[in-house]
């Protein structure tokens, strides 16, 4: 049975659903963050060196990092995976790593900024307008299909479910993107 090592408001939210949507049998390891640091509790560095979230156990098979994990699973189950067409899978490839390659790192900037309160101020307009060409360039990429690979479902589109989760729930940005939301 793969076991999830979980740590509360983080990227293995994203893990969880994959697995059901995969209908794989699980459970579920829960770690609370630090409520002074925010940081993960020292114990996953029993479970991974990085001490980080998510990991999954497959049976002894330990495998870290978001991607990792969706390619991982997607693979074991030959679901969820990219489309058959070549533009299909070029999306799939790229979304499953755009999500924390290119599109996470300005939002954390942004959720850090905001921590800061006015410290944070100076960055907050620039890091907004970073974002903002994220979220126009999605926007734009779903105006023409249901999902970010094609017409269905895929483990690119799960990637890219934190991310956007984040943008609209902590950093509060929903406007006018109408196809993310």
């Amino acid at each position: 049975m793969i076991t999830v090592h979980h740590l509360e408001n983080s990227r293995s939210q994203r893990i969880l659903w994959l697995l059901e949507e995969l209908e794989l049998p699980y459970r579920v390891q829960r770690y609370e963050r630090d409520s002074r640091t925010m940081l993960a509790p020292p114990e996953l560095r029993r479970v991974h060196p990085l001490g980080k979230s998510p990991v999954i156990d497959d049976n002894g098979l330990v495998v870290a990092e978001s991607g990792a994990i969706v390619e991982y699973l997607v693979e074991k189950t030959g679901r969820l995976g990219p489309p058959s067409d070549r533009c299909g899978r070029l999306n799939y490839r790229m979304f499953l790593h755009y999500a924390e390659g290119s599109l996470m790192p300005p939002l954390l900037a942004l959720l850090v900024v905001r921590r800061l309160g006015l410290l944070g101020l100076p960055a907050r307009k620039p890091l907004l307008k970073m974002f903002g060409r994220h979220l126009e360039y999605l926007d734009q990429e779903l105006s023409g299909r249901p999902w970010f690979a094609g017409e269905e479902l895929t483990g690119a589109d799960i990637m890219m479910s934190f991310p956007l989760e984040a943008a609209r729930d902590r950093a509060g940005l929903t406007s006018e993107y109408r196809n993310i939301w």
